[in-house]
C-alpha cells in the first residue's frame, strides 16, 4: 500500500475505532475482549481492501457493515458459547444509575439471538433504514422488520416497566 493510502487508512482507524468498539459491546452484550477482537477484525478486513474502498460510498457504514458479519461468524463458531466470567467488568466512572441501565440493557440484549441482537443494534444504536440493515444482514427488509418487532417484543418483556426508572436515576 502507498504512504498516502496507508495513512489515510491510519486517519480513518483512529476516527472509527471508538464507535466502532462501542458498536461491538453492544453486540457482544458488554464482552469488551470479544468488543475488541471483533474490532480488529474489522480494521485488519478493512485494511486489506482500502484500496478499493475509494469505491465504496461510505466507508464508515462499511466498517459497520464488516463489524457485524465479523461479529455474527463468530457467532456461529462451535467456540462462541464458552464464557470465562458471568460477570461484567468494573466500568470506571459511572454513577450507580447508570451501571444498573447498562447491566440490565446488556443483559437482555444477551438474550436475543445473534440476529435479532445485530437488527437492534444496526437500526437503533446505528440509526439505519430497514434497508441499509437488510442489505448489512444479507436479508430481506421484510425480515429486518419482523426481526426488529420480536426482538424489540422480547426486550420489553425481560426489560419491562423498570427500565424508564434506571433511565431517570
Amino acid at each position: 500500500m502507498r504512504p498516502s493510502k496507508e495513512a489515510a487508512f491510519r486517519e480513518f482507524a483512529e476516527a472509527r475505532m471508538g464507535h466502532l468498539f462501542r458498536s461491538a459491546c453492544l453486540l457482544t452484550s458488554g464482552d469488551t475482549h470479544l468488543a475488541e477482537d471483533l474490532v480488529q477484525d474489522t480494521l485488519g478486513r478493512m485494511y486489506t481492501v482500502w484500496g478499493r474502498a475509494s469505491r465504496v460510498e461510505n466507508p464508515a457504514a462499511y466498517a459497520q457493515t464488516v463489524l457485524v458479519r465479523c461479529y455474527l461468524r463468530h457467532r456461529r463458531r462451535r467456540s462462541a458459547d464458552e464464557r470465562p466470567t458471568g460477570q461484567l467488568p468494573d466500568m470506571a466512572g459511572a454513577s450507580a444509575g447508570d451501571v444498573s441501565l447498562r447491566v440490565a440493557l446488556l443483559d437482555a440484549l444477551r438474550g436475543l439471538a445473534p440476529k435479532d441482537r445485530a437488527v437492534i443494534v444496526l437500526r437503533y444504536w446505528e440509526d439505519r433504514s430497514v434497508a441499509e440493515t437488510a442489505d448489512a444482514l444479507h436479508v430481506s427488509s421484510a425480515a429486518v422488520r419482523t426481526r426488529s418487532t420480536r426482538a424489540l417484543a422480547r426486550l420489553r418483556g425481560q426489560l419491562g416497566s423498570g427500565i424508564g426508572e434506571l433511565a431517570l436515576h
